[in-house]
């Protein structure tokens, strides 16, 4: 007859049906939840029940003057349960607006992440009684379903899987187990800091609710369950409609944009937003952004998001990331005599220099067309020219290699399509105060290499 395993087991093994042969790395800080988890995990181990090796990972914060205490908690219980121990320092740094709960829950997840090569399962002890709190958060702060949905069983964390195998056991379970395998652990003392909105939670409100109504917990839980089934709905409907509506993978159609309810045109952008990891932007930023959309094909207006812009240019709304200005950056390449590498500014990747021989065709029968191509040939600087390359320009009249007639850069720039946030992150190359090419894009015809000559190839690499 099978052993009927304690429901804390339980859940963990069936957590972990369709993973056997993926490493698991047990998130452990020494308090009841993760030392529960701990111990549970290594007798399903012990027992032939579970496949999976194991590793642990603490994360000292190093916020509390216990933290070197709990640390060498750490290693005394692995080395006891004979399990791999990684211990990881971090610096938390305080930031304007955000609780330094937030940010040291950041700094674990980003110690977690850098742990294995390879997809590992992070297995987190958080419970029933931390999804109730999470969902009183979501709530405080006026979250959608998406927010209300509280935490997944399972969700991505970098390149592994987080796996959160107690969900539907409460707290009072997980410490009746502790009590029952004598298991020890660590109490942190900033638990009892009702400052710490998830502790008021914890100490003032949920003792009241559970007076008033016992099952609180189960209802709430089975809410945010609902209410992820609801997100669940929303995101196909916003998978559909953003399969028709993007033009790349970081635009999106205006015109297409505008046929859609007030209520798909929110459901649509915050998804769009979330498939590039961007903060959740707030009601009043979807209103701002509503409120731009409408201003005249000719405008180029911009809202900001977290750490990132949907800016407009013409009947397209683009995703990106915030720019530094680069209008002052400029590289000195001498002559340029041999093979040279540089790295532009700013994510813009880098510039390889060669030289090449004559080839059969010119550049112009070579049907480069002007976009961003990532190769561009020119002739060689004259002796004793100065090369240099710039992203500035004073906007003179210029003879690109496409065009009949001369005509100012900027100009060029705008029949050719280019954004205007794009437009000041064009390196532009030149033969002492010459302009010689807009990399990339064209290149002036005094300085297309012809068949007979000897050519400077550039290879940008995005």
């Amino acid at each position: 007859m099978q052993k009927i395993l304690p429901p804390l087991q339980s859940a963990i093994r069936h957590s972990l049906e369709n993973h056997s042969n993926t490493e698991i790395i047990v998130a452990y800080s020494g308090g009841v939840d993760s030392q529960a988890l701990l111990h549970a995990l290594v007798q399903l181990k012990q027992n032939k029940l579970i496949s999976n090796s194991i590793t642990v990972c603490h994360v000292n914060h190093g916020l509390s003057e216990n933290a070197l205490y709990w640390q060498g908690f750490a290693e005394q219980e692995c080395a006891k349960l004979s399990v791999k121990l990684v211990a990881i320092a971090v610096n938390i740094q305080a930031k304007a607006q955000e609780s330094l709960e937030a940010l040291a829950r950041d700094a674990r997840y980003e110690a977690l992440k850098s742990l294995g090569g390879n997809k590992s399962l992070v297995v987190t002890g958080h419970h029933s009684d931390d999804q109730t709190e999470t969902f009183l958060l979501a709530l405080k702060r006026g979250s959608g379903l998406k927010g209300l949905s509280a935490m997944a069983v399972e969700s991505q964390l970098g390149q592994h899987l987080l796996v959160r195998p107690l969900l539907n056991i409460s707290r009072q379970e997980i410490v009746n187990y502790a009590k029952a395998y004598q298991l020890d652990w660590v109490e942190d003392e900033s638990n009892t800091d009702t400052s710490f909105d998830r502790n008021f939670i914890r100490q003032t409100v949920m003792p009241l609710l559970r007076e008033r109504w016992p099952g609180i917990s189960k209802t709430i839980n089975r809410s945010a369950s609902h209410c992820s089934a609801g997100q669940e709905l929303l995101d196909e409907l916003a998978e559909e409609d953003l399969s028709q509506i993007k033009t790349s993978s970081t635009s999106l159609s205006i015109s297409d944009l505008k046929k859609l309810s007030a209520a798909r045109f929110d459901n649509l952008i915050r998804y769009f937003l979330a498939q590039h990891n961007c903060l959740m932007p707030s009601t009043e930023q979807i209103s701002q952004l509503k409120l731009q959309l409408q201003a005249g094909e000719d405008k180029t207006p911009m809202v900001k998001v977290g750490l990132h812009y949907l800016r407009r240019f013409k009947d397209e709304l683009y995703l990106t990331t915030d720019f530094l200005d680069i209008s002052d950056w400029q590289a000195n390449l001498g002559n340029l005599k041999c093979t040279m590498e540089l790295t532009l500014p700013d994510r813009l990747g880098g510039l390889l220099f060669t030289h090449a021989e004559a080839i059969g065709t010119s550049v112009e029968k070579q049907n480069i067309a002007p976009s961003s191509s990532a190769l561009t040939s020119v002739c060689l600087p004259k002796e004793g020219q100065q090369v240099t390359v710039r992203f500035s320009h004073d906007n003179p009249k210029c003879l690109p290699h496409f065009r009949q007639h001369s005509r100012n850069v900027k100009k060029v720039l705008q029949e050719l399509n280019i954004a205007p946030w794009q437009r000041r992150r064009i390196a532009f190359l030149y033969y002492d105060e010459e302009l010689v090419s807009a990399i990339g894009y064209f290149v002036c015809q005094p300085y297309v290499a012809i068949k007979e000559q000897p050519r400077l190839l550039i290879h940008w690499n995005k």
